[in-house]
């Protein structure tokens, strides 16, 4: 197979795969479209996918110092991204969605906001390191004979991969989303902040036991 279609397919198969899985910030991405829209959901999505694109920058440099940095601290990061998500989980469960009906009908400059908090929100998890040193390791990314130009093909189709799968998973929840009241969503409000304070509190268990048990 030719080497820039070999780099292409897989670059698209690892963005697609870091941004499939239903985490916190797949949760938070379906909650804003069906409280803002599509569009508030899809910049979502697009400031994750901005920073796995960082990440996965740091795993093809070989970032030997960071990854032993990570290994080495690997259960007080997930502490601390426990409690980020604990965070966020509670801002969720309290938001209103009438309130959020009225902001964006009254501030279209919205945007900005959503792409940041999903930005750091996914920036401060950084054991996502791990899960693109395995695919890069089991899909064979880059090959010996890859050369700078393969490397940014490479990163390019990685974001366009993720990029692709926000810009899909929000145009079917976007199709659903006038079958909710304002009712329903605030039940799906405080279901999504539940499941992420959850997920926050397993997360804290983890890392906690993890690291006195070290």
């Amino acid at each position: 197979m030719d080497l820039v279609l070999y780099t292409i397919i897989r670059g698209l198969g690892i963005g697609i795969l870091v941004s499939a899985p239903m985490g916190p910030i797949g949760v938070l991405c379906i909650q804003r479209t069906l409280n803002k829209g599509r569009w508030s959901g899809f910049v979502t999505g697009l400031g994750a996918s901005v920073s796995d694109l960082g990440y996965a920058v740091l795993t093809g440099l070989g970032m030997s110092i960071v990854i032993d940095f990570i290994e080495a601290n690997e259960y007080l990061i997930q502490i601390l991204g426990s409690f980020v998500l604990a965070g966020f989980g509670a801002y969720l469960y309290r938001q209103n969605p009438a309130k959020n009906i009225k902001k964006q009908n009254g501030n279209k400059n919205t945007f900005t906001q959503d792409f940041v908090t999903a930005f750091f929100l996914t920036l401060s998890n950084p054991l996502i390191l791990f899960l693109f040193i395995g695919l890069f390791a089991r899909l064979n990314f880059f090959v010996p004979e890859s050369t700078l130009y393969h490397y940014i093909l490479g990163y390019a189709s990685i974001i366009v991969g993720a990029v692709s799968w926000w810009f899909t998973i929000t145009f079917f929840i976007n199709k659903v989303r006038t079958r909710f009241n304002l009712r329903s969503l605030w039940l799906i409000n405080r279901c999504i902040g539940g499941v992420i304070i959850i997920m926050s509190l397993v997360g804290c268990f983890m890392g906690m036991s993890g690291y006195f048990n070290h």
